[in-house]
């Protein structure tokens, strides 16, 4: 073919090559803002660090890699022995290497622990959102093991490890580990209660066998499991190790591995347990109480890993639209573009500042932020993770046709935006868990509503949401109906709240004529055109140094 048919023109340099953390506005402030100044110089360096090599070619190279050649299941070896074993491509191990060197599985000992780890996860999951799983589960399951001080003092040093070492060996003789999670079955899903796994105690103190099957296991070549199971005294949580201490490997047959929408690099699988050695862990019959904090953990992550997902789509729309032109200009400076544009960092700034004050909170860890956290984590997780597909898919379409394609990653994006709203309990477990603590614990909407209500008398849109919500918090007729509606607008007051509070009066000024005082339509690229949209895109630019 004649070379003066194939010039390109027009085409836009890969997002590459720069500071993931420093060029995400949003993140930085918030880091600045939650973290008290000893610690700050620190935590602003190795977040840095951990940006430069999310943006790096390197990093971008693994998550492409990872998720080209996903994980597959070896049941047996050559001679007909089971095994059980998922073999990952190298690129895996090196992202979840680089994870946990980074410390994103350490947050309940150091200095706002929670604010850094949640800022970290935020930044590196946007090089890769599927090895996010097994760093969400072992982080959040120290909380569970801390019910019994001695699986505690046994297990979260390794858990908290900056070291990764791949490879099923018994748990005392690795610097670090990684835990996944065991909770849904067949027969029920997210109504753990019906689960039929039975725990047969030994003689041992706090040891069972269990017999029975998950039909979701995360992450199966993580060293141990949370689970629950039927004990004599009830739904109970287990410790399931997948190698024993003697070193032989536990009873842990792996039937499949699920072929998923996204999340791709990740091994989910079908667990069957028939005789496995386990570990109380709380007591029984309070399985659910006990696995909780490890759930709500996880929601959090559900929410920040959705916020990665929609500053990644985002940084990528602003990136192309800023040097791709069109029409006689560049598109960013296209008013219409401008306008979906910042509507969609509107909604990635929203998320961003969202998730950090939860983390905040863990950070704080008073009377009056856990139960802000009981009502807030829910209610974020339902909204935060619902609007990411929508925003994930209009950020495709900003560019065009080259976004379609795989070699952009924002297929790859888009195919995962579903996961986080059903991951931990889909929607309507996230509604209905805000309504129980609406009728339950009156303190956490107290709290609630003591946060939203810092920033009253600042706008008058959100003063009159505000209003709003209480006259529906007062109606009770017919609430679980409702509540889908309910939860949106407690998500979409919490978020004006915080951005009125901290946000520039450009990003505030629109979100709150556009989500609460209704001068908005029904898809991106509708806010009012009198607005400061120049600034908010500006403001959401990944700038490539």
């Amino acid at each position: 073919m004649a070379a003066t048919t194939h010039t390109v023109t027009n085409q836009v340099p890969p997002l590459v090559g720069y500071d993931v953390f420093t060029a995400d506005r949003a993140l930085s402030e918030a880091v600045e803002r939650h973290i008290e100044p000893g610690v700050l110089p620190a935590a602003r360096e190795e977040l840095s660090t951990l940006g430069q090599s999310a943006g790096s070619a390197q990093a971008q190279e693994w998550g492409a890699q990872a998720n080209e050649h996903p994980p597959v299941l070896r049941t047996h070896d050559r001679y007909g022995h089971r095994i059980d074993e998922v073999e990952f491509h190298p690129s895996w191990h090196r992202l979840l290497g680089h994870a946990v060197a980074a410390g994103l599985t350490d947050a309940w000992g150091r200095p706002a622990g929670h604010v850094r780890r949640a800022a970290g996860f935020l930044v590196w999951t946007q090089a890769e959102a599927g090895h996010g799983c097994p760093l969400s589960m072992t982080h959040a399951a120290v909380p569970a093991l801390r019910t019994d001080p001695v699986l505690a003092a046994e297990w979260e040093p390794r858990l908290t490890s900056y070291v990764y070492e791949e490879g099923l060996r018994p748990a005392r003789e690795k610097a670090g580990v990684l835990f996944g999670m065991g909770m849904t079955e067949k027969q029920g899903g997210t109504d753990v209660r019906s689960n039929t796994t039975l725990a047969e105690p030994l003689s041992g103190e706090g040891e069972y066998l269990l017999t029975g099957h998950k039909w979701f296991c995360s992450a199966p070549m993580s060293d141990g499991f949370l689970v629950l199971a039927q004990a004599p005294g009830g739904l109970t949580c287990f410790l399931v190790p997948r190698v024993l201490p003697d070193g032989a490997r536990n009873v842990f047959a792996i039937q499949r591995l699920k072929d998923k929408l996204g999340n791709r690099s990740n091994a989910s699988g079908e667990v069957e347990f028939a005789g496995t050695w386990a570990r109380r862990v709380g007591e029984e019959g309070r399985g659910v109480r006990t696995i909780i904090e490890m759930v709500a953990a996880t929601r959090l992550d559900c929410v920040v890993g959705s916020a990665a997902l929609m500053r990644q789509a985002v940084a990528q729309a602003v990136h192309h639209a800023t040097y791709r032109s069109a029409f006689g200009g560049l598109l960013v400076d296209k008013p219409l573009m401008r306008n979906v544009l910042a509507d969609l960092a509107l909604e990635s700034e929203a998320a961003t500042v969202l998730a950090m004050r939860l983390a905040s909170a863990y950070d704080t860890d008073t009377e009056e932020e856990r139960a802000f956290l009981r009502i807030a984590v829910p209610a974020a997780k339902y909204w935060v993770t619902k609007r990411c597909t929508p925003v994930v898919g209009e950020a495709l379409e900003c560019l065009g046709g080259n976004g379609y394609v795989e070699e952009s990653g924002m297929p790859r994006l888009l195919r995962e935006a579903p996961l986080n709203s059903i991951w931990e309990g889909s929607g309507n477990v996230q509604a209905l868990d805000v309504l129980r603590a609406l009728q339950r614990e009156p303190q956490a909407l107290d709290a609630f509503l003591r946060e939203v209500g810092k920033a009253r008398g600042a706008d008058h849109r959100l003063d009159a949401a505000i209003k709003d919500l209480l006259t529906e918090l007062a109606d009770l007729e017919g609430i679980e109906a409702r509540a889908r509606r309910l939860v949106e607008r407690m998500a979409l007051v919490l978020q004006g709240s915080l951005l009125v509070r901290w946000a520039p009066p450009e990003v505030s000024d629109a979100f709150c004529a556009s989500r609460l005082g209704g001068d908005w339509g029904t898809a991106f690229g509708t806010l009012p055109h009198s607005l400061d949209l120049a600034s908010v895109v500006n403001r959401a630019r990944p700038v490539a140094e």
